[in-house]
C-alpha cells in the first residue's frame, strides 16, 4: 500500500498558501488579517479576565482564527467537474445545495455548492457555475463560444486529480505539486481578461459575476475569509483605520461591544470560538469579572495599537467598508454574521478577438470576514428566516440610519430577533439549535444509578455536559447580501424567455457526486452525541426503542463518516 500524504494536512497547507498568494495580490487583504488578529488578541485579553486560566499566544490565536473560507466563480461544466475533484483531493466534498437565481431581489445567473470536510471543517469553498441559459440565446452563444476557448487545469493538474481519483490519494511530492497547481495556475490572479466588449454588455447590463466569470483566465478567489471572535470589534476598528469612523466614535463603539461581551462571553462562547479547548478544560477555569475601568484600559490599549504606522490602511488603495453586517442581530447566536471591506477596483488587460488590447477597470474581488455561532435546526431556521425578513424590511424603511445613528438602527435591527434565546441553553431548550453532549466523570461514575433519561436534567445535575454545533455553511441571503453592496447592483434577472428552473440534481449531474445535505450531518452528530452518553451513563436501555434506533441510526453515519 502507497504512503499517501494527509488530504487534510494538504487542505490545511493548500489554504496558506492560498492567504499568502492573496496577501501578495492585495496588500489590503493581509492588512486586514492584522487589523483582525489586533481585536481577536483584545478579546482574549478580556476573556482571560472574565475566565481565569483561560490562556492563548498570538501564535494560537493565528492557528485558531487561521480557518478561512473562499469563492471562486467557474463557467463550464467540465470546469465544475474537475474543480469537484480537485477538492476531493484535499477531502473536501460539496455541501448543500444553493441556487442563486431564486434569491430575490438579489437573485444572480448561479448555482453553487460549498465544498469542505464534513466532519470539523476549517475551510470552505463557495463554488459557483454560471449558468448561460439564464440569458437570451444571443447573450448564451457569445458567453458559451469565450468559455469553449480557454483551458484553467493544465495537463500536469488534470495528471494529478484522475491519479488521486484512480489510486485514492497522492505522495507527498504529488500533493505539493497539486498545491502548487493550485496557488500558480487555478486560483491565481493574472489581470488578464478576453473580449471587453462581451464583459463591458454583460457588465452595463446588470450581470458582473457573469462578466467576472466569463472573461477572464483563471478562477480567482474573490474573497478569502478569516473568522473573527467579534464581528463587531472588528469592523468598527477596520472603519477606523481606513479613515470612515473618527476616534471618539470607535472608543465609544469598542466600549459598548466589549461591555456586551461580559455578558455574552459564558463557556458555552469559549467552547464555540475556541474548539482546541476541552469542556472538562473550560469547566476548569475560574470566574472572574472585568469592570468599566478595565475595559476603558482594554479600549485604549486597542486604540493605541491601531493607530500605529502598519496600520495605517487609509493610505492603502481602498473603497470603504461595507455598511451594514449581514446575519443575525449581535445578540443572536446562530448561524454566522459577515461583512466586508467593499471590493477593489483592480487594472485589468483585456485581449480582444481581433488582436487588440484594452486596459479597462474590474471590480471584484472584497475582504469578507465572518462569525460563526450556532447550527440551527429546522425549527430554528424557520423562525431565522422570520426574523430575518422582518429585520431586512425595518432596514429598508430607512436605509441611512446605519450612518445616521447606529445604536438606533442596532436596536432596531435587534428586535424582530427578540423570539430567540440569547443562550445556548435557551437555543436548546426551545429546540432551534443542535447541541453536542458527553458525559461527565461524575456522571460515570454513578453509571447504574441514574434514574432520569432527560438530557436537561442529567446535564442540569452535572452528569454530562453540553455544547453547541457550531455552524459551517453558508446563508445565501447573506452571501447575495455581500454580492451586492460590493458589485453595487442588488440582483439581476434572467433574460431567457422563461427563466430555467435548477435543482440539486442536476448541479449533482455535472458533479458526478453527491451533494451532502449538512443537517443531516448536525442532526447525526447530536444524535451520535446523545448515544455514547447515555451508554456511558449506562442508561441506553432505559430508553423508548424507537428513540435508541435513531440514535443508533446518527451514531452509526458518523461512524462511517469519520472512517472517510
Amino acid at each position: 500500500m502507497p504512503a499517501f500524504a494527509s488530504k487534510i494536512e494538504m487542505q490545511h497547507r493548500l489554504f496558506a498558501e492560498l492567504s499568502r498568494m492573496f496577501g501578495n495580490e492585495v496588500p489590503l487583504y493581509d492588512k486586514s488579517l492584522l487589523v483582525n488578529l489586533v481585536c481577536n488578541r483584545a478579546v482574549c485579553d478580556l476573556l482571560a479576565k472574565l475566565h481565569p486560566g483561560f490562556e492563548i499566544t498570538n501564535e494560537q490565536i493565528n492557528r485558531t482564527s487561521g480557518e478561512r473560507h473562499g469563492a471562486i466563480r467557474i463557467g463550464t461544466r467540465t470546469e465544475y467537474r474537475r474543480m469537484a475533484q480537485f477538492f476531493a483531493a484535499f477531502a473536501m466534498e460539496p455541501h448543500n445545495f444553493y441556487d442563486m437565481t431564486n434569491v430575490g431581489s438579489k437573485s444572480q445567473p448561479i448555482i453553487a455548492t460549498a465544498f469542505r470536510s464534513t466532519l470539523n471543517p476549517e475551510h470552505r469553498v463557495f463554488c459557483s457555475l454560471l449558468q448561460t441559459n439564464y440569458f437570451d440565446p444571443g447573450t448564451q452563444s457569445r458567453i458559451e463560444a469565450l468559455l469553449a476557448t480557454r483551458e484553467v487545469f493544465s495537463t500536469r493538474a488534470i495528471e494529478l486529480i484522475e491519479m488521486n481519483q484512480r489510486e485514492g490519494g497522492l505522495s507527498a511530492a504529488d500533493a505539493d505539486s497539486l498545491v502548487r497547481e493550485g496557488v500558480e495556475r487555478i486560483f491565481k490572479w493574472t489581470g488578464k481578461a478576453r473580449d471587453h466588449k462581451l464583459y463591458k454588455d454583460l457588465a452595463d447590463s446588470g450581470f458582473k459575476i457573469a462578466a467576472d466569470i466569463a472573461c477572464f483566465e483563471s478562477h480567482h478567489l474573490n474573497h478569502l475569509t478569516p473568522n473573527t471572535f467579534c464581528m463587531d470589534l472588528y469592523t468598527a476598528a477596520m472603519k477606523h483605520v481606513l479613515g470612515e469612523m473618527d476616534q471618539a466614535t470607535l472608543t465609544s463603539r469598542a466600549t459598548t461591544t466589549l461591555s456586551r461581551l461580559t455578558t455574552q462571553a459564558d463557556r458555552h462562547h469559549l467552547r464555540l470560538h475556541f474548539r482546541h479547548l476541552s469542556g472538562e478544560q473550560i469547566e476548569g477555569f475560574g470566574q472572574g469579572f472585568a469592570d468599566g475601568a478595565y475595559i476603558t484600559g482594554l479600549v485604549s490599549r486597542l486604540l493605541a495599537r491601531l493607530h500605529e504606522p502598519d496600520l495605517n490602511l487609509a493610505a492603502l488603495k481602498h473603497a470603504g467598508f461595507k455598511e451594514f453586517t449581514e446575519g443575525p442581530a449581535q445578540d443572536t447566536p446562530v448561524l454566522l454574521r459577515q461583512d466586508a471591506y467593499k471590493a477593489l477596483t483592480e487594472p485589468v488587460e483585456f485581449h480582444n478577438p481581433d488582436g487588440t488590447v484594452v486596459n479597462a477597470p474590474h471590480t471584484a474581488r472584497f475582504g469578507e470576514i465572518e462569525e460563526r455561532f450556532y447550527a440551527t435546526t429546522p425549527a430554528g431556521r424557520e423562525l431565522y428566516d422570520t426574523c430575518l425578513a422582518l429585520a431586512d424590511a425595518a432596514r429598508d424603511q430607512d436605509p441611512g440610519l446605519p450612518k445616521r445613528d447606529f445604536p438606533a438602527y442596532e436596536a432596531a435591527y435587534a428586535a424582530p430577533f427578540a423570539p430567540f434565546p440569547k443562550t445556548l441553553d435557551g437555543l436548546v431548550t426551545k429546540g432551534l439549535v443542535y447541541a453536542k453532549y458527553e458525559a461527565t466523570p461524575k456522571g460515570i461514575a454513578s453509571s447504574g444509578t441514574l434514574t432520569t433519561t432527560d438530557i436537561g436534567e442529567l446535564v442540569q445535575a452535572g452528569y454530562a455536559r453540553r455544547e453547541g454545533v457550531r455552524y459551517e455553511d453558508f446563508l445565501p441571503v447573506s452571501a447575495a447580501g455581500i454580492f451586492a453592496s460590493n458589485l453595487n447592483q442588488y440582483g439581476t434577472k434572467s433574460t431567457a424567455a422563461v427563466k430555467p428552473k435548477y435543482t440539486q440534481a442536476m448541479l449533482e449531474e455535472v458533479m458526478g457526486r453527491p451533494i451532502v445535505v449538512a443537517d443531516q450531518i448536525y442532526q447525526a452528530t447530536e444524535a451520535a452525541s446523545l448515544h455514547a452518553t447515555y451508554e456511558k451513563l449506562g442508561l441506553l436501555g432505559r430508553l423508548a426503542s424507537d428513540h435508541r434506533a435513531a440514535l443508533e441510526i446518527g451514531a452509526a453515519l458518523l461512524r462511517k463518516l469519520s472512517t472517510h
